[in-house]
């Protein structure tokens, strides 16, 4: 059974080689040089006997991939959807929105658990006699895990990185506050908080400044930084200080009470945490700690009982 099956395997893989070269070799549409499309319609240029002759670039395996791999991610955007949902996950993870790239790396995600899954599957096959059509079940169950792994990251990533930005900015509102008090300006004080603090806000008001000197003005850099963060406490506090900017109003209260109102918000999160992890805990002890104690209880008393009968 052996022989057929690695027979098999030859002409899969052969039929697969084949088709992969007449897809390279087919001439897409859209991939044309604008160069080569417009150069019969242009008059030669004076003095030149000979017209230019445009060398056809090398073929390279490695450009071969990139663009197989690039439509690869394409149709996974085609089919999975999600692109703005997508974008904004990346926004609040702190990474570039590039949807295109995100979508790549779902598919080499994809691959490669293909490829592992493979690999264990064709020794699993020479040696438990596992069907082929298993395994390709099983291979495309690991492409979409793969894929779907590392959109669970990504959503894991923009959380952690919410909550870092969250236990931060008590301290940021109330060094805000208290350089505002000191006499600074709002932009002044964005500035210094800036340079002498260190985390995820920290980096996103730098992004902000970053914005207001090539040309943008502090409040669209400050509603673009409510705009990446997606956070209903960094959303008001980027309200309070646009207004401040564009009207003059005191800032240092509402700094304040920002900063109290996100500290309170911090406890009672933590608060419900302990909640659910004393939740959590009695698993264990109901299911672990309490049937050991009444075995170790139970079990000299039975045995004293059989003893005597």
């Amino acid at each position: 059974m052996t022989v057929p099956v690695l027979l098999g395997g030859l002409l899969g893989g052969a039929l697969a080689v084949g088709v992969w070269l007449v897809l390279v070799a087919i001439p897409w549409p859209g991939q044309t040089d604008l160069v080569a499309r417009i150069e019969p319609y242009l008059d030669r240029v004076p003095g030149h006997a000979a017209p230019r002759s445009r060398t056809s670039e090398p073929w390279s395996l490695t450009d071969t991939v990139h663009r197989l791999v690039r439509r690869a991610g394409r149709a996974v955007d085609r089919w999975l959807g999600g692109t703005e949902s997508v974008a904004s996950r990346l926004q609040r993870a702190g990474l570039a929105a590039d949807v295109e790239g995100f979508r790549i790396q779902q598919v080499l995600w994809g691959a490669t658990a293909v490829v592992v899954v493979s690999l264990l599957g064709s020794l699993a096959m020479w040696t438990r006699g596992v069907s082929l059509p298993a395994l390709v079940v099983v291979a495309l169950s690991a492409a979409l895990g793969g894929m779907l792994l590392r959109d669970q990251l990504l959503s894991r990533a923009a959380t952690r990185r919410e909550r870092r930005i969250m236990a931060e900015f008590p301290a940021v509102a109330e060094l805000l506050a208290l350089s505002v008090t000191a006499g600074q300006g709002t932009t002044q004080a964005l500035d210094r908080v800036a340079r002498l603090s260190k985390g995820e806000l920290a980096a996103e008001l730098e992004v902000c400044l970053a914005q207001a000197r090539t040309g943008a003005t502090m409040a669209e850099a400050l509603e673009g930084m409510g705009t990446r963060t997606g956070l209903g406490p960094i959303i008001r506090f980027v309200d309070g200080l646009v207004v401040a900017i564009e009207r003059g109003t005191p800032l240092g209260e509402v700094l304040r009470a920002q900063a109290q109102d996100a500290r309170e918000s911090a406890r009672q999160e933590l608060i419900e945490e302990g909640g659910r992890r004393e939740i959590l805990m009695m698993v264990p002890v109901v299911f672990l700690v309490l049937p050991v104690t009444v075995l170790f209880a139970v079990y000299p008393g039975v045995s004293l009982l059989r003893i005597t009968v």
